[in-house]
């Protein structure tokens, strides 16, 4: 069994909390570049070489990616032969999050309750903390912050037992659709099916942890996943809204088992700031 203190974890989530906001990933950037090439639009590929500069600027001056620093997401993949010393979990992350915020000066988004007492809780706590067990003694510690015009775009349906594939292709690109410039395209699309009512917008969350190019390991929902991303594409949305046939820079796909009477599915938009950070302990 290995001991690990919370503290540690608390470190890792703050220095991740501003990482994550001011540093794009490689694979986004890759991405970014590559859909210049393929967009006709002019100010498509305008829009698109902004999106490139901002990001070299973020980084370069330590500044936020987006002023909207979202959210936090945060998910545990915690070894079973890990155990924790020094207090509960969701208090090592959310004090994290709170010196994250706090020392690396990142817009506070979190109101503390919506119905009663709307007020900021002035240090983005608390997060939202998704929690798997898996082999061995490590923890992986996975971050999103996730931004509030990407998330207001997002979607459930409880679709009849009796709908099939291409319904499931329809609400897909309906939500898309409907979303238009609002969650700031190009877009990253995650989908999730079956499970339960909560537990499919989990599986849409969840597959925007995924790298750009990261295909689903079932061959099947891979091609769904490249052939759903062609028709986003086809929508004529663009970057940033303003036409073109960059939409969507990825779509991904996260399927679990679902009751025979239910097939619930889950669309999570996320924008072109897809800031995910990662860190194995």
């Amino acid at each position: 069994m290995r001991n690990i203190d919370l503290e540690i974890i608390t470190r890792a989530v703050k220095e991740l909390s501003i990482e994550a906001n001011t540093v794009a990933n490689c694979d986004l950037k890759d991405a970014l570049s590559l859909s210049i090439e393929k967009e006709v639009s002019p100010v498509g590929k305008a829009v698109l070489g902004q999106l490139l500069k901002n990001q070299n600027i973020a980084k370069a001056e330590n500044l936020p990616i987006c002023q909207d620093t979202g959210f936090t997401v945060v998910y545990l993949e915690i070894g079973m032969d890990v155990s924790f010393t020094g207090g509960i979990i969701q208090d090592a992350v959310d004090q994290g999050v709170r010196e994250g915020y706090i020392e690396g000066c990142l817009r506070k988004s979190i109101i503390k309750n919506p119905l009663t007492s709307p007020v900021n809780t002035k240090d983005n706590t608390p997060a939202i903390v998704h929690i798997e067990l898996i082999p061995g003694d490590k923890v992986k510690v996975s971050l999103m912050p996730k931004g509030g015009g990407a998330e207001n775009m997002s979607r459930i349906k409880m679709m009849k037992p009796s709908d099939g594939v291409e319904v499931v292709r329809d609400f897909i690109l309906e939500t898309v659709k409907r979303g238009g410039a609002n969650p700031c395209p190009p877009i990253i699309v995650g989908v999730g099916v079956g499970g339960t009512f909560d537990y499919v917008a989990y599986l849409a969350k969840k597959s925007l942890f995924r790298k750009i190019g990261e295909r689903n390991s079932d061959p099947e929902i891979a091609l769904l996943e490249t052939s759903w991303l062609l028709e986003v594409n086809k929508l004529g949305i663009g970057p940033a809204g303003l036409g073109g046939k960059v939409t969507a820079l990825e779509l991904f796909v996260e399927v679990f088992p679902r009751h025979i009477a239910t097939f619930p599915v889950a669309v999570n938009i996320q924008c072109n700031a897809a800031r995910v950070k990662t860190r194995i302990i």
